[in-house]
C-alpha cells in the first residue's frame, strides 16, 4: 500500500510540474510566508503571521512541483480559479523534532517558521500538511492568498551586500546555497569570506558534488553581528548576533541551532538561493540541519569539513541519522510499523520502497556487521538513534560517524537525485 500511495503522488507532482508553466503563474520574484506553529507532543495548530516580497526566486521554473515524498511536511499552492496545483514543497521543521522530546508532554510551546515560494500573480489557495505516524498526509491548514493585497509588505528588515564565492550557472538552473554569517562582527567580515570559501572547497571536494561544481552557486550576505559566537546556555554564554543561534537544543550540548526563522530569511533573501547555510564564527564542535530549512554548523572546529556537509545532507538531501550511539532528546522518533520518508532508513516493513534493487543478488537482509569488509551495500541494523529495528544501507557513512567524504552509495543517490532536480 505504501508503495501505491507514494508512486502515486509522484506521478501527480510530475504530471502537475508538467503542466505549469511559470509565466502563467508567478512573477520573477519570490513571496514569504511567516506563520506560528505551536502545541504539544500531541497537538499542533498554525497561525498565519505576515505575508513578505522577496526580490530573488531562484528556484527552477520547470520543476515546481516536487518529485520528492520527503518532510514531515508539506505546502502546496493551487490556482483558485482551476483548482491546479502549480507549487509544492516538502520540508521539516525544529517545532517537528520537539514534539518528540519529553517536553512537549507537559507543555504547549509556539516557534516561528516560514516558507517561501514564487510569488503568483493571481489568488491561490495555500494548504499545509502533516505527515501522521501511518506516513500519510493529513490536511491541516489553508487559507487564500491575494497577491494584490497592499498589506504584502515590502520592506526589508536586513538588507546586506553579498558577495558570489564561486559561480556556476544562472541561479534558475543551478543550485544555489546561500551563507549566512552568525556572530561575525564587522570587522570579522573578512573572515567570514575566507570561511565561506574554505566551507566551499570542503563541499566540491566532498563526492557527488564535486561532479556538479559548475552548476552550484555558493554565495555569502555579508551581515555583521553585534558580538562575535553563539550562545552557549549550558555554560552562560550569551551572544548578541543576527540570527539568535544556540548550542544546547533540547538539552544537548552539541546540538546548535535558531528558532529565529524570520532572521534566518531576512538575511538569506540578500542573494538568490535554494538551500541555506548558517555559519557560526566559533571554534565549538556542533551543528544541526533540518531538511528545506538551514544547515548550521561551526566555522573554526578541527571537524568543520565533516560537520559542514553532514548537516548539508540533512537540509538539503533530506538524509536521516544513521548513527545509534550517541545521546538524543527524542523519544520514539521514528515508528517501527511503518517506513521513514528519508531516503537513507528504513524499518524493513517496506524495502521495496528504498535501496533493495540496489542491492547485489544474495545481499542477506538484514546484514550481519561481520559482512561490513566484503557487502558494502546491505541493510545493517541501527540507526535513527536507536540500535533496534532501524536500519542504515552501508556499516559506515558520512551519515553515521565522522568520516568527511564518506556518502554511501544510497546517500549519493539521494543527493545526486536532489541536485539534478534544481538543475532543470
Amino acid at each position: 500500500m505504501r508503495t501505491l500511495l507514494i508512486t502515486a503522488w509522484m506521478l501527480i507532482s510530475l504530471a502537475a510540474a508538467a503542466q505549469v508553466e511559470f509565466d502563467k503563474y508567478f512573477y520573477d520574484k519570490a513571496l514569504r510566508l511567516d506563520y506560528v506553529h505551536s502545541g504539544t507532543a500531541t497537538t499542533d495548530s498554525y497561525a498565519v503571521d505576515e505575508l513578505i516580497q522577496e526580490p530573488f526566486y531562484a528556484g527552477s521554473r520547470t520543476a515546481l512541483v516536487s518529485p520528492f515524498d520527503y518532510g514531515n511536511y508539506k505546502f502546496t499552492l493551487t490556482d483558485e480559479k482551476t483548482g491546479i496545483l502549480i507549487f509544492s514543497t516538502g520540508f521539516s521543521t525544529l517545532f517537528s523534532e520537539w514534539q518528540t522530546t519529553p517536553e512537549s508532554k507537559a507543555v504547549t510551546k509556539a516557534f516561528s517558521e516560514n516558507v517561501v515560494f514564487p510569488f503568483p500573480k493571481k489568488p491561490v489557495i495555500a494548504t499545509f500538511y502533516n505527515r501522521n505516524k501511518q506516513q500519510q498526509w493529513d490536511k491541516k491548514y489553508s487559507f487564500r492568498i491575494d497577491p494584490s493585497s497592499y498589506f504584502i509588505k515590502k520592506e526589508r528588515r536586513h538588507e546586506f551586500p553579498y558577495e558570489t564565492i564561486h559561480k556556476g550557472g544562472e541561479p534558475a538552473t543551478s543550485l544555489d546555497i546561500v551563507f549566512v554569517p552568525e556572530g561575525y562582527t564587522a570587522e570579522e567580515l573578512p573572515k567570514f569570506k575566507s570561511d565561506c570559501e574554505r566551507m566551499a572547497g570542503y563541499l566540491f571536494s566532498n563526492h557527488p558534488y564535486d561532479k556538479y561544481k559548475d552548476r552550484i552557486n555558493v554565495y555569502a550576505v555579508m551581515a555583521p553581528s553585534q558580538e562575535s559566537g553563539a550562545d552557549i546556555p549550558g555554560k552562560d554564554v550569551w551572544k548578541k548576533t543576527i540570527v539568535n543561534s544556540g548550542f544546547y537544543t533540547f538539552d544537548i550540548e552539541r546540538y546548535l541551532t535558531t528558532p529565529d526563522m524570520k532572521s534566518v530569511r531576512d538575511v538569506a533573501a540578500n542573494a538568490p538561493y535554494d538551500a541555506i547555510c548558517v555559519m557560526a564564527n566559533s571554534k565549538v564542535y556542533g551543528g544541526g540541519g533540518i531538511y528545506n530549512f538551514y544547515a548550521l554548523f561551526t566555522s573554526d572546529n578541527p571537524y568543520a569539513d565533516y560537520v559542514m556537509v553532514h548537516e548539508f545532507g540533512h537540509s538539503f538531501g533530506g538524509l536521516g541519522d544513521e548513527y545509534f550511539d550517541s545521546s538524543v532528546a527524542y523519544e520514539n522518533f521514528y515508528d517501527l510499523k511503518h517506513e521513514p520518508w528519508e531516503p537513507n532508513l528504513t524499518t524493513l516493513v517496506n524495502f521495496d520502497t528504498k535501496w533493495k534493487g540496489m542491492l547485489r543478488p544474495g545481499t542477506p537482509v538484514p546484514t550481519p556487521d561481520n559482512l561490513k569488509d566484503t557487502v558494502k551495500l546491505g541493510a545493517y541494523e541501527g540507526g535513527g538513534y536507536v540500535t533496534k529495528g532501524v536500519y542504515r544501507p552501508s556499516f559506515d557513512c558520512s551519515m553515521k560517524s565522522i568520516s568527511y567524504n564518506n556518502f554511501c552509495p544510497v546517500c549519493t543517490k539521494a543527493l545526486e537525485e536532489m541536485i539534478e532536480s534544481y538543475l532543470k
